[in-house]
C-alpha cells in the first residue's frame, strides 16, 4: 500500500479501543469512522469529532485501514469476513486485539486472497496506558506496511515494535500476558507468605519494590490493587486473562512444548473464574490463593 492514508476506520470501541480511538482521532488530523454495538462510546466519540456508521460494511465504504479491537479471534474473523465481502473494501485490515496465532495468520492469508492487507498489532499495558497513548504495540507486519502505519500507531503507543511477519506481534504480546500473569499468581504466593508470617502488606512489596524483585506487574498489579484487596470490575477481568493464557498454553502445544508454571497460572484462573470472579481484576487470584475463596 504506497498511496497515503487518508481515511481511517475503528471498529470495537471498548475498554481499551474507546481510548485508542480517541487518541487517532484527535492526533491524526484524519477523518475516523467507527462501529460498536454498543451506543454509549460512539456518542463518546462523535461528540470529539468521530464519524458513526450503521454497519460495519459502511465503515469499509469510508476508510482505507481499518483498525479492530475486539475480544477474541471469533469476533475479529466476523468482522474481517464481512469487511472482505462488503461493496467497497478497505485497503488494510489492522487487528489491534488479542488473537489465536494459528487463527490469525489463517485469516490474513484469507484477507489478502481478497486483495486486502492484513496486519497483526495487538496491545499491551493498562486502560491508563489507552487513555494517555503510551501503549505496547507489537506488530506483526512486512516493513513497508509497519513503515507506514507507524505514525498512526504512535498516536496510540509509545512503544511500537515490529517483530517479524504476520502472527509475530501476537506472539509477542501473548508471551508477554502470560508472563504478567505468572507474575501475578508469583506475588500472590508470596504476599500470603508474607501477611501469614506477620508482615504488613504494603512495607512488604515497598520493600521489594527496591530490590530486585522489582517489576512493573509489582508496581502496578501488586502495590496499586493487591496489597490494597481491590479488585474493580471493567479493568482486565478474569476471563480475558484466561483468554490470554489459554493462547500461551496453545501456541506451546503447537511446538510441542508442556509448560509448567503457565499451566498452573490458567489453572488457578479456571478455579477464580468458577468462584464467581470472573469479572473482577485478575490479581483477585489471591483470593483463591491464600484460601479466602
Amino acid at each position: 500500500m504506497n498511496t497515503p492514508i487518508q481515511k481511517l476506520g475503528f471498529i470495537g470501541l471498548g475498554v481499551m479501543g474507546e481510548p485508542m480511538c480517541a487518541n487517532l482521532l484527535r492526533k491524526s488530523g484524519l477523518p475516523v469512522t467507527i462501529f460498536d454495538q454498543s451506543s454509549e462510546p460512539i456518542q463518546r466519540l462523535a461528540a470529539q469529532g468521530a464519524k458513526a456508521a450503521e454497519s460495519i460494511e459502511a465503515v469499509a465504504a469510508q476508510s482505507d485501514v481499518v483498525f479492530l479491537s475486539l475480544p477474541s479471534i471469533k469476533q475479529v474473523e466476523v468482522v474481517a469476513t464481512v469487511l472482505l465481502n462488503a461493496p467497497v473494501k478497505p485497503r488494510m485490515i489492522v487487528d489491534m486485539s488479542t488473537s489465536d496465532v494459528a487463527g490469525t495468520r489463517a485469516l490474513a492469508a484469507k484477507v489478502n486472497a481478497a486483495g486486502i492487507e492484513y496486519v497483526d498489532a495487538p496491545v499491551a499495558r493498562t486502560k491508563e496506558a489507552a487513555v494517555n497513548g503510551t501503549l505496547f504495540i507489537t506488530v506483526g507486519a512486512t516493513p513497508e506496511q509497519f513503515q507506514q502505519l507507524l505514525p498512526l500507531l504512535s498516536h496510540m503507543g509509545s512503544d511500537v515494535l515490529h517483530c517479524g511477519d504476520t502472527g509475530c506481534g501476537q506472539i509477542l504480546k501473548i508471551l508477554n500476558n502470560i508472563t504478567v500473569l505468572m507474575t501475578v499468581n508469583a506475588l500472590s504466593e508470596v504476599l500470603t507468605i508474607g501477611r501469614r508470617a506477620g508482615i504488613e502488606s504494603k512495607a512488604l512489596f515497598e520493600a521489594l519494590s527496591k530490590g530486585s524483585a522489582d517489576s512493573f506487574v509489582l508496581r502496578n498489579h501488586g502495590m496499586k490493587y493487591m496489597v490494597p484487596d481491590n479488585f474493580p470490575e471493567k479493568v482486565f477481568p478474569v476471563d480475558y486473562a484466561l483468554k490470554d493464557g489459554l493462547l500461551a498454553i496453545a501456541l506451546a502445544d503447537a511446538s510441542g512444548f508442556k509448560p509448567h508454571i503457565a499451566q498452573y497460572t490458567c489453572d488457578l484462573l479456571k478455579k477464580t473464574q468458577a468462584a464467581g470472579f470472573s469479572q473482577n481484576y485478575h490479581p483477585v487470584m489471591i483470593k483463591l490463593v491464600d484460601g479466602r475463596a
